[in-house]
């Protein structure tokens, strides 16, 4: 088992707001996504609100089918921190894990996410209240480090290993880079030199041979996507055939729609129609990038607001007419 979670070989689905929620992870899981993360949220806010908004009650939704998937919880205050993951381990996740990596200006603006990047006492003593507070794992997510001239992700790994984190994972950009620039993966390597808990590599891998390099190179446990499955979560199925050295072919114009139509089901089961189809403008335009005529069905869905809109304008697109594909829920 890797961190006391059966995790097998393969590539792990990063946590990322507004993305990886109960569908988009659920698909991953179905394209060979090894486990996942959830969108982050505030231990502080969870605590204060007793979990009873709607907010909460979408985020921490689970479908049937998904695989092993971690909570992730954001806050500088132990205490919050702590009761928050107290609370949270009956909600069917299978760990809890910390983010030191965020870098929105509102979540550093309060001394939160990669803002403690700046303060490994305090990460040392959010990871320690964490950790002692639940009886499942409790991993954590930094950055290389905060900018160029702070670069401290090894320090930070070995004080989260010390509190009792049973992984780490390395996005190898600093804060002030955010999502641009080239991931260092040295810095990956060097982490993954210092501490004896699994590491996990996160940066520029785009493609199975990413990934292999990456594990190549850095000598890292598993390897965690990001971007790279916004819209294309056939990511995980070409990583895992780059393991085992299979073959891998893109997955069919029908099938990126057909997966873009369940997106859509799914998305409506999870946050109703209003919602959903809100939500699902974003994932169609990354469903559709590059293929000839996306900016006018990207501009079509941007301006519907009914589920069955959407699908009609996707299944037209696609060249289905009125035969729906096999989209099941």
């Amino acid at each position: 088992m890797l961190f006391d979670c059966n995790i097998p070989a393969g590539a792990g689905l990063a946590p990322m707001a507004g993305v990886t929620d109960a569908a988009a992870r659920l698909l991953s899981f179905e394209q060979g996504a090894s486990w996942a993360v959830s969108e982050m949220l505030s231990a502080k806010g969870f605590v204060y609100s007793n979990g009873r908004s709607e907010a909460i009650r979408e985020l921490l939704f689970r479908f049937p089918g998904e695989g092993t998937c971690g909570l992730q919880l954001f806050g500088r205050e132990p205490e919050f921190v702590a009761e928050a993951a107290r609370r949270l381990e009956g909600a069917g996740f299978s760990f809890i894990d910390l983010n030191f990596g965020c870098p929105a200006p509102k979540i550093t603006g309060n001394g939160e996410g990669s803002a403690l990047m700046k303060e490994p006492v305090q990460i040392a003593k959010v990871v320690r209240a964490a950790a002692d507070a639940v009886k499942f794992p409790v991993t954590v997510k930094i950055r290389s480090g905060w900018n160029p001239e702070s670069v401290n992700a090894v320090e930070v790994a070995k004080i989260c290993e010390d509190a009792g984190a049973k992984a780490i994972a390395v996005h190898a950009r600093t804060r002030s880079q955010f999502y641009g620039g080239q991931a260092d993966w040295s810095v990956i390597a060097a982490v993954k030199r210092a501490v004896k808990i699994p590491v996990f590599g996160n940066g520029d891998v785009r493609s199975g041979a990413d990934a292999v390099r990456m594990l190549h190179e850095t000598g890292c446990d598993r390897v965690i996507i990001g971007r790279a499955a916004e819209g294309n979560p056939w990511i995980f199925r070409e990583i895992r055939a780059a393991l085992t050295g299979e073959a891998y072919s893109p997955p069919a114009f029908a099938e990126r729609m057909a997966t873009a139509l369940r997106h859509l089901d799914l998305a409506v089961v999870l946050y109703g129609e209003k919602k959903g189809v809100l939500e699902m403008r974003k994932h169609v335009a990354w469903y559709i990038t590059g293929v000839p005529g996306a900016a006018k069905l990207r501009e079509g869905v941007n301006g519907v607001c009914e589920a069955e809109e959407v699908r009609e304008l996707l299944m037209r697109y696609a060249g289905l007419g009125n035969r729906s594909p096999s989209v099941s829920v």
